[in-house]
């Protein structure tokens, strides 16, 4: 994936910054050392491409992640000096420094500086392996981790701002992201990251016209997100390598990474962010929650639209979109009816209720 131009900006300027330095080096020690300008730039030139490979290395790592680290390089560290302070290498020395003495037979001075050696190499031993332990630990805790350490930050953040929300191409072309944050049912800044913006440009240029027509309108809500004055919305960069390059487990990792919630209505998806323990927004989940419950027996005025599969049913739809089949009412399409619920079958894309006519109903009954 290309850089942002922006980083390419910052990587040119640091390349020129090292060869500056390069040559104000060169000149500084004109007459002490005998340095070439050509060395100098070159000089420089190592320094920024290793420094720019280290930065490229780290393409994946965000300033959430670098905090983080920081955050547990400096617990390690701290550890590390309480450690230094219980003058574990005065102990080490005085064993040594005896054991040196009876079988070497080693002078005053050479003590001295085996025993400064000694403690130097335990004293880096310390602060450098806690400092690394403390940093990996770091990066794999969880929100929860902290919270426990720093208590309260991360209850004042989520009830001021709201966690973040990562959204996928399939809610970004369902259309009713902009609708359920306006409504106040959620908060947060919204994070849709250049991964799903390449997807939804691939599909596009799809040979499927139903393919092209769905991918136009995801960009077509997402200029709306971003043209809305009271919706906070950022595209994420960074991208995220993982073994298997595929475009689910990408966003599993950044909204991992970014410490969000990941928002979707791919049942697939949601199901394998939930068992790897991310918070998930399914909104074919909250769909399903708002239609209001129907029970056997309940009466609606419904308009009949179109025929059903036998021939005596009539199909209509209720406010909340489910589709009811009535019996017995074919000759009544095109007409508001009527009609009482007699049973509902569930069904992987709902639930379709049926239905008689209360003229057939009470006929019955009779």
């Amino acid at each position: 994936m290309t850089s942002h131009p922006s980083v390419n900006i910052a990587r040119l300027t640091y390349l020129l910054i090292c060869e500056a330095a390069g040559v104000a080096i060169v000149l500084s020690t004109k007459g002490t050392l005998d340095i070439s300008i050509v060395t100098g730039l070159l000089g420089g030139l190592g320094v920024a491409l290793f420094f720019i490979w280290i930065e490229i290395l780290m393409k994946g790592f965000t300033l959430r992640g670098f905090s983080t680290a920081s955050f547990g390089l400096g617990v390690g560290l701290f550890c590390a000096w309480l450690l230094t302070r219980v003058e574990i290498s005065s102990l080490l020395e005085l064993v040594f420094r005896d054991r040196l003495q009876n079988e070497k037979g080693a002078t005053a001075e050479q003590l001295d500086v085996l025993v400064n050696a000694l403690r130097l190499t335990i004293d880096v031993t310390l602060f450098a392996s806690l400092g690394f332990l403390g940093a990996v630990l770091a990066l794999r805790s969880n929100r929860d981790d902290f919270a426990f350490i720093i208590p309260y930050v991360r209850f004042r953040q989520d009830s001021s701002s709201g966690q973040p929300v990562v959204l996928d191409s399939e809610a970004v072309m369902d259309g009713r992201v902009l609708g359920i944050l306006r409504s106040g049912f959620l908060f947060g800044r919204l994070i849709v990251p250049r991964i799903v913006l390449d997807a939804l440009q691939t599909m596009v240029r799809s040979d499927s016209e139903f393919d092209r027509r769905r991918a136009q309108r995801g960009l077509d809500r997402l200029e709306e997100l971003q043209n809305a004055s009271d919706i906070q919305i950022s595209i994420h960069e960074s991208s995220v390598q993982t073994e298997a390059e595929t475009l689910n487990k990408q966003l599993i990792e950044i909204a991992r990474l970014l410490g969000a919630r990941l928002m979707t209505t791919d049942d697939n998806l949601a199901k394998v962010a939930k068992i790897q323990g991310l918070d998930v927004l399914n909104i074919r989940e909250l769909d399903d929650a708002l239609k209001p419950a129907v029970a056997v027996g309940e009466r609606f005025r419904i308009a009949l639209v179109r025929a059903g599969k036998e021939d005596h049913q009539a199909v209509g739809y209720l406010p909340d979109g489910t589709m009811m089949v009535v019996n017995h009412a074919v000759a009544r399409i095109g007409t508001s009816v009527d009609v009482s619920v007699v049973s509902m079958l569930q069904t992987n894309n709902g639930v379709i209720v049926f239905g008689e006519r209360d003229e057939q109903t009470r006929k019955g009954s009779d």
